[in-house]
């Protein structure tokens, strides 16, 4: 019974080994046979019609990051009626497998977003290696300029435009931060549009400038917001902090240095006219003044910034309202607290360019700042 069991062992042990020998060989490719993608930026093809131009940022790798003077990035760039052709295309044109499991930002021409997004973004959206951790951006110029530049603080291992958004390097409410998936969902859903940061070069060609955005509308000319209302939306939306306000009353000029913002709302239809309740709740201190400031004058500080605000975060609501747009998804929120029927969507969109908007703005400074 013994022998027979050894048999049995020895038997089975050889049908799962044998697979082996039928193996080609292993599929895995060594660094040095990879080139690794670290930007890529769509335009609008000129040879082709209703075509695209593709641009990779390709690294270079270096033997010693420490000794390298600056970071070496190679270009590649082809026209093709498609974004998946344009890129198979390029890859007939380098030694190595174009990686692009390390790509981390796309950057979009602005023309490119009154088209349908949805067929040149899809190449992208199908690849599960880079859903959660791309960046999405639009061009002020193009995406291969854009792309293709290079700032003088970039330093050999950091991509300058990755630390913009990733909140390792700079934190502004002035940046925001749309990621691939986001953009995706929010291009697909019914009551919400999505926003996109805005890449520009300074005069001087030495630095990229992130402080404006863009809000989409699908297959229309998108609406463009202002540093200043790119700030409130942001903050207000994302909670992005370091958020600083210039207050000027008479002879009195403060700077007050926000750290903390809360925003919530509630949709009110049953209580006369259509209104959206939203409160806004932001704690900080005051950085800099031109007069010496008294402790026990903080409620009458609060006050003037709480009017101050109030009025700012008015007018960023009625511009996208008169724009038809809503990047704070309140047409999702109203779709996602009702009994799901026929017609809701549309319900929201007759609803939308009435409703009003009541604001209540509480600013709570903790300090002067000052040392007493």
């Amino acid at each position: 019974m013994s022998r027979y069991k050894k048999v049995i062992k020895s038997s089975l042990t050889i049908v799962l080994l044998l697979p082996l020998l039928l193996q080609a060989g292993c599929a895995f490719k060594d660094i040095d046979k990879r080139v690794f993608v670290v930007g890529v930026g769509v335009d609008p093809s000129e040879k082709i019609r209703d075509g695209f131009k593709v641009t990779l940022k390709m690294i270079k790798p270096v033997g010693d990051v420490k000794q390298a003077p600056s970071q070496t990035y190679a270009y590649l760039s082809h026209d093709s009626e498609s974004v998946a052709e344009a890129i198979r295309m390029l890859e007939t044109r380098v030694d190595k497998v174009l990686d692009m499991g390390h790509n981390r930002i796309i950057i979009l021409n602005e023309k490119l977003l009154s088209e349908d997004i949805d067929t040149f973004m899809d190449f992208f959206t199908r690849r599960g290696d880079i859903q959660l951790i791309t960046y999405m951006a639009v061009a002020e110029t193009t995406a291969e300029e854009t792309i293709s530049f290079e700032p003088e603080t970039e330093t050999p291992a950091s991509i300058a435009l990755y630390n913009f958004f990733d909140q390792t390097g700079t934190e502004s409410p002035y940046v925001l931060t749309t990621f691939l998936f986001e953009f995706r969902r929010q291009v697909l859903s019914k009551g919400i549009n999505s926003t996109l940061p805005i890449i520009s070069i300074n005069g001087d060609e030495t630095a990229f400038i992130i402080n404006k955005s863009i809000v989409l509308k699908k297959e229309e000319k998108p609406v463009k917001l202002s540093e200043v209302e790119t700030k409130y939306f942001n903050s207000l939306s994302h909670n992005a902090a370091g958020f600083s306000y210039k207050i000027e009353e008479e002879d009195l000029i403060m700077v007050l240095n926000i750290d903390t913002v809360k925003m919530k709302y509630k949709i009110v239809l049953d209580e006369g006219p259509p209104r959206i309740d939203m409160k806004v709740t932001k704690y900080g201190t005051i950085g800099e003044s031109n007069e010496r400031l008294d402790i026990n004058n903080l409620k009458k500080y609060d006050t003037i910034a709480a009017g101050e605000m109030k009025k700012k975060v008015m007018e960023l609501l009625t511009k996208l309202q008169k724009n038809d747009i809503d990047p704070f998804g309140f047409g999702l929120r109203y779709r996602a607290t009702r009994l799901s029927r026929e017609g809701l969507f549309e319900e929201w969109n007759r609803i939308y360019p009435e409703i009003t908007f009541n604001v209540t703005m509480d600013i709570n400074l903790k300090s002067t700042g000052a040392i007493e």
